[in-house]
């Protein structure tokens, strides 16, 4: 069975760093594209980072320069470096498998999905 579940949400103020962690099983994340979903309130899932399995790593403008994403191979797990984090980055984050034949980031292309952390960013 096929399951993800992250880790590391908090709540913190402007300025500091937090590392989110998402542990796959039933599969290996290193044979698929992997991303990290934000959701803010009110609005839809947007994507944050990806990481395909030849390890190019892509990331919005918005995140660029503060998000890393990175595999660990052995514990197969996703994780997702966070640093000078501002209150726009406030958000459920969410880990999820790209289809293995999608060509998109869609949300739509990604069929499975943790159950999501969540990040506040406030002072």
């Amino acid at each position: 069975e096929v399951q993800l579940v992250e880790s590391g949400g908090a709540q913190v103020q402007p300025g500091e760093s937090l590392r989110l962690s998402c542990v796959a099983s039933g599969f290996s994340i290193s044979a698929y594209v992997m991303s990290w979903f934000r959701q803010a309130p009110g609005e839809g899932r947007k994507i944050v980072a990806f990481i395909s399995p030849s390890g190019a790593r892509v990331y919005p403008d918005s995140v660029k320069g503060r998000f890393t994403i990175s595999i660990d191979n052995a514990e197969n797990t996703l994780d997702l470096q966070m640093n000078s984090l501002k209150p726009e980055d406030t958000g459920t984050y969410y880990c999820a498998r790209r289809r293995y034949n999608a060509s998109t980031l869609s949300p739509r292309d990604h069929d499975y999905w943790g159950q999501g952390t969540q990040v506040t960013v406030s002072s």
